[in-house]
């Protein structure tokens, strides 16, 4: 029995969204960090604030993005077997809920889930897509939170009758992280979801890197905007005085890492002041702003047996560009 709007007794309190995370000392530390480093780095989780939140829904659209377009085709064949294997009356606990086209499927499969608990930094972005969800399931509690779902944070109790909890990590996300990032993350998943739960998640998959470039390059220069965004934010936030207009976007390659990598090249010699902060930047010189990992179906079921999960089951479409998978804790 699928959950849909109607198919419960009572309607669900109105949800309640705590205000994003206002600039603070650690975001200070965490960018002046990175940009001490020989080779300069930004962390990737400011891309997202309302600004660049569009921008990827954009991205997402995008003809060269295979990503989205192939995770929603393998969901739409695979949802009644996704369904089952979760069981009724599951929590779900989804991380980075972005527009919630995958969720609004998964959700409307379910048979009675008991809350839904979406996780994100950028919340205008949590919002916008509790708003959409909360109109089209309105008799499903929802309890958005706004935190950073790579840290620690605390999820309110799972509802009374509550029969598992699931973590739903849609995208290719866990690709941003490294490999000793991405393993302390599923461990701290395995702890959320615990002996009997489940975790759902996006992974994308080695391929050609003729398809892989352009995914991150596109003709129409979204995913440039995307990317120099984060500096603009910085200005914002911060009070730096980056010159946009004195970098461009770079995608390439790193084969022997087995991953995109994003950059920011700085166009010339220049110094940037952060927070009273001096950064020079030489002419050439690269700032690293996403990893983007790429799986091999047998290397992300290494990864997950180093988090204490066994891999249950994958879905992948027929090209394999793209998987989703089921992980189980190991007994």
């Amino acid at each position: 029995m699928s959950h849909q709007p109607g198919s419960q007794q009572q309607p669900a309190p109105a949800a309640t969204t705590a205000r994003a995370p206002s600039p603070s000392p650690a975001m200070r530390a965490e960018v002046l960090a990175g940009l001490a480093r020989v080779h300069k780095t930004l962390p990737c989780k400011l891309f997202y604030d309302r600004r660049g939140s569009e921008l990827f829904e954009r991205i997402c659209e995008l003809p060269e993005y295979y990503l989205t377009r192939t995770e929603l085709q393998i969901m739409a064949l695979a949802l009644a077997a996704i369904a089952e294997r979760l069981g009724p009356r599951v929590r779900l606990v989804e991380f980075g809920s972005g527009s919630s086209r995958k969720t609004r499927l998964l959700l409307a499969q379910l048979d009675q889930p008991t809350v839904y608990v979406p996780v994100d930094i950028a919340g205008s972005a949590l919002a916008a897509a509790v708003a959409t969800l909360q109109a089209l399931f309105p008799r499903l509690p929802m309890v958005p939170l706004c935190a950073d779902y790579l840290a620690e944070f605390a999820l309110p109790p799972a509802p009374p009758g509550t029969a598992r909890t699931v973590c739903y990590f849609p995208g290719s996300t866990v690709g941003n992280l490294t490999a000793a990032e991405a393993v302390a993350f599923l461990r701290r998943v395995h702890a959320i979801v615990g002996a009997g739960g489940r975790m759902l998640i996006g992974v994308d998959l080695r391929k050609d890197i003729g398809l892989l470039l352009p995914a991150y390059n596109d003709a129409a220069g979204v995913t440039a905007a995307f990317n120099i965004n984060l500096l603009r934010r910085v200005n914002d936030e911060l009070g730096a005085d980056f010159d946009l207009d004195g970098f461009e976007h770079r995608a390439v390659w790193n084969g022997s890492d087995g991953r995109i990598e994003m950059q920011l090249i700085s166009r010339r010699r220049q110094i940037v002041r952060i927070a009273g902060i001096t950064v020079p930047f030489g002419a050439g010189e690269v700032v690293t702003t996403e990893f983007s990992h790429k799986y091999t179906l047998a290397g992300f079921a290494e990864l997950a047996t180093s988090a204490g999960f066994a891999v249950a089951e994958v879905w992948t479409d027929s090209q394999q560009w793209f998987s989703v998978q089921l992980l189980q804790p190991r007994s």
